[in-house]
């Protein structure tokens, strides 16, 4: 069990079938949400490990579409009857080459992971936040946000949106009591990063728990008085 209490708030989970969405979802189940998983890889979804639970829905969607969207955030409503908050957590990480060789398919292909799908879902969200008068909004962005690194500008690019985005966000409803922010984690300690560094020091990474904490209090009325920041969870790495 966590510390946190999220006892009938409806929590939207997208990237729920990846390493970090799904820890998130474990996390705010423990602390007693009703969960409405959403990735565009269903099959994977499928095999989650809350799929069962009474309290728990599963929803698949493109997130870089607006229909699909449009379509899974009404679907959810229908469901829940209402959206408390929304966990950003789809995304990806692809290394490219410099700038001047990057193409415009692979440019487009991090943008639209990393930065539309946060728009097109807060977009669709934030009018039913209005609607009940309270809301909470958090997105991942990432450390290369915050200093161009060579050969990842399209990711670098994608995850600084995703900030500024959020202080955007933030500033147009801090009157309407929602709560829009963003964390930045390090190297986080996942299968597929252990795979593709297996020299690394792993002990070092963040794990994706000490993430989902952070998501979880962000999200909280402990973090009430927070919005539109960007927080660091490096961990070691």
């Amino acid at each position: 069990m966590n510390n946190f209490n999220f006892q009938d708030k409806v929590v939207i989970v997208t990237g729920a079938a990846g390493s970090l969405g799904s820890t998130v979802a474990e996390q705010f189940h423990k602390a007693g949400a009703n969960l409405a998983l959403v990735d565009l890889n269903f099959d994977k979804l499928q095999n989650e490990s809350l799929k069962n639970a009474s309290n728990v829905h599963l929803f698949p969607a493109d997130l870089t579409n607006e229909d699909s969207v449009n379509k899974l955030v009404e679907s959810i409503t229908k469901v829940f009857g209402q959206i408390d908050v929304l966990a950003n957590v789809v995304g990806g990480f692809k290394m490219g080459p410099m700038v001047h060789e990057t193409s415009v398919a692979d440019w487009d292909f991090m943008l639209n992971m990393n930065a539309k799908s946060v728009f097109l879902m807060s977009r669709a969200v934030i009018p039913h936040m209005l609607k009940i008068g309270k809301g909470k909004v958090v997105s991942v962005a990432a450390r290369a946000a915050v200093e161009g690194k060579a050969k990842m500008a399209p990711y670098c690019v994608s995850k600084a949106a995703v900030i500024t985005l959020t202080q955007s966000l933030a500033a147009e409803h801090k009157h309407n009591n929602i709560n829009v922010n963003c964390i930045l984690p390090g190297t986080i300690d996942t299968p597929q990063n252990r795979a593709d560094m297996p020299n690394a020091d792993f002990s070092n990474w963040v794990p994706t728990v000490d993430l989902a904490n952070e998501i979880l209090h962000l999200c909280s009325e402990q973090a009430k008085g927070v919005t539109g920041a960007a927080v660091p969870v490096y961990g070691r790495s």
